[in-house]
């Protein structure tokens, strides 16, 4: 069987109010201080009012319209007696917390059935006494019930309205918090692409000549291969090196260097020549005057497909063609495709994936892989304009 719940304790605050509120009231007594003379009840009646107003100033948090109709009518039966100011005053609190705690509909209907209530009274005591005298119990009842309403309705608007900026603020630190965390990743995965494509190239030539010198037992191959791996290998450096320098600069006093730009392209079919490819590079249409993210994404899809045909690539011609059109940059690189018999570099596969992350952030498109059975193609399409401005490659 389920044991009932038990109801919920006073609030420490509530104990307080209703004990010093009944000592009040004892002490007045004591001293002969009342309010009413001449009442049906008199002498320590009183007390019964008061006793009653205390007990339900423990319940003002908890059960906060119960308090309130029930101190009512006890405020009434102290009309009956001699009255007592702290009975009076317990009440008006009553009334505060039934504003400031009960519900929503309640805390809006106690000050307008309040302001009724003191409205009515007045009427009625000028339409009994016909005296201006009538006036003043009027203005005694808005005092005790439709004051402390209106009060404590106003503080509760003010503590909801804090309440909801409160919970504004907390929303928008957790959304900053979350703008950061997809800031850093995305600048994680940013440097990621550029520290592969940069060095990737030079480490892939290494790799791939070094192979070539420990194989083939020919001197001037040998030396060739070696000047091949020193050449790769500062450039290599020099670029990393670079790219940490940036890094590492907190004050940000170091001017960082350019971004690659199409222009820089005859150079880097150069060096993949002097790494042994046989490159064809043909550029068509204006290519001056583009958005730099757009450069730096087909000058980095050319450089990786180029690493590709140097790590992968059967013999042959490699094509590498950049096309403007109106409203975009076309990047396509076509190498054989097949079997290879010198040696190859080890890959994982993130170079394809950078390729497609640098298309996919500029709203363009990405495809590689075998055209036929001899020709391996990658194809991307940036377009000039992003349909998201907000969003740019770095």
């Amino acid at each position: 069987m389920r044991r009932p719940t038990p109801p919920p304790r006073p609030h420490r605050d509530d104990v307080r109010i209703a004990v010093v509120g009944l000592l009040g009231g004892l002490a007045l007594w004591g001293i002969g201080l009342g309010m009413n003379t001449g009442r049906l009840f008199d002498g320590a009646w009183l007390l019964v009012p008061l006793v009653v107003m205390a007990g339900l100033e423990l319940l003002r948090r908890t059960r906060p319209r119960f308090a309130v109709i029930a101190g009512t009518l006890a405020l009434i039966a102290d009309q009956f007696t001699q009255g007592s100011l702290a009975t009076v005053l317990m009440y008006t609190d009553l009334m505060y917390a039934g504003a400031l705690y009960g519900t929503p509909a309640a805390a809006r209907r106690l000050p307008v059935g309040t302001g009724l209530v003191t409205v009515a009274v007045t009427l009625g005591f000028l339409a009994w006494w016909q005296r201006p005298e009538a006036i003043l119990v009027g203005v005694a009842t808005g005092l005790v019930s439709f004051g402390p309403a209106a009060t404590g309705m106003l503080v509760r608007g003010h503590r909801e309205a804090a309440a909801t900026e409160r919970l504004r603020a907390e929303q928008t630190a957790l959304l900053a918090e979350m703008d950061r965390a997809q800031a850093v990743t995305a600048e994680r995965a940013r440097m990621a692409r550029e520290l592969h494509d940069m060095v990737a190239n030079h480490l892939s030539a290494i790799a791939i000549h070094s192979t070539a010198a420990l194989s083939i037992d020919d001197e001037a191959t040998t030396r060739t291969a070696l000047e091949t791996i020193r050449e790769n290998s500062v450039d290599g450096l020099a670029e990393m090196r670079r790219l940490i320098g940036i890094l590492r600069d907190e004050g940000g006093d170091t001017e960082p260097a350019p971004a690659p730009t199409l222009d820089g392209l005859a150079a880097l079919v150069e060096q993949s020549r002097t790494n042994g490819l046989d490159v064809v590079l043909t550029v068509r249409g204006a290519t001056d005057a583009l958005p730099a993210p757009v450069e730096l994404a087909a000058y980095r899809i050319v450089q990786e497909s180029l690493t590709n045909a140097l790590k992968h690539a059967a013999p042959g011609t490699v094509t590498v063609v950049v096309e403007r059109a109106d409203d975009r940059v076309e990047v396509r690189v076509s190498s054989p495709y097949g079997d290879r018999d010198g040696p190859r570099a080890p890959g994982s596969g993130a170079g394809l994936v950078g390729m497609r992350e640098r298309a996919a952030l500029l709203g363009g498109t990405f495809e590689a892989g075998p055209e036929d059975a001899k020709t391996w193609m990658v194809r991307a399409t940036l377009p000039l304009e992003h349909p998201d401005p907000e969003r740019e490659l770095p």
